[in-house]
C-alpha cells in the first residue's frame, strides 16, 4: 500500500485521526476548566496557580529568574513581569536578588504561595489520576507496511 504525504511530508490524517485527536484536545479542555474552577473557588487566578506551580516545579531549584519563568508559561517578558508583580502584590511570592550575580532577580514562593499551592496542586493531581485514560496521548498507528516476505 502506498501512502502519499501532504506537502509538510506527514501521512494525510485520517478520520480516526481526527477522532483521536478532538477526544485528546477535549479531556485536555476538560482538565483546564476543572483546574480554573478549583483556582478560583479558591480565590486565585488561574495564571497565579500556573506561576507558583511554575517556580516550585522548576528544576533542580526553588526559585526562577522572570525570563525562566516567562518560557515556561509561554509569556512574553513583559506579561510575565506584570504577572509576578501581581502575585507579589498579594503575598504569593517574593523577589530577591541572586547573591553571586546581583544583576539577576529569583522570583520565589512565599509562605503564603507555598500553602496555597499546598491546598490547590493535590485536587489537580488527583483529577489528573482520575481523568489518567483520557488525558493518554493517541498511539498513532503506523500505516500498512507491504509484506516483507513477498518479492516486489
Amino acid at each position: 500500500m502506498v501512502v502519499e504525504e501532504d506537502e509538510d511530508g506527514s501521512e494525510p490524517m485520517t478520520k480516526r485521526d481526527f477522532e483521536e485527536l478532538a477526544r485528546f484536545r477535549f479531556a485536555i479542555r476538560r482538565y483546564l476548566r476543572f483546574s480554573e474552577e478549583a483556582v478560583r473557588e479558591h480565590g486565585l487566578t488561574p495564571q497565579h496557580y500556573q506561576l507558583l506551580l511554575a517556580l516550585k516545579g522548576f528544576p533542580g531549584r526553588e526559585w526562577a529568574s522572570v525570563g525562566e519563568l516567562a518560557e515556561r508559561l509561554q509569556l512574553r517578558h513583559h506579561s510575565t513581569v506584570e504577572l509576578v508583580n501581581r502575585a507579589q502584590d498579594t503575598g504569593l511570592v517574593r523577589r530577591d536578588s541572586a547573591p553571586d550575580d546581583g544583576r539577576t532577580v529569583r522570583v520565589l514562593l512565599t509562605a503564603a504561595g507555598q500553602q496555597m499551592l499546598a491546598r490547590l496542586s493535590p485536587l489537580h493531581r488527583d483529577q489528573m489520576r482520575r481523568m489518567a485514560d483520557a488525558l493518554t496521548p493517541p498511539l498513532w498507528k503506523d500505516t500498512e507496511q507491504p509484506d516483507s516476505a513477498v518479492a516486489p
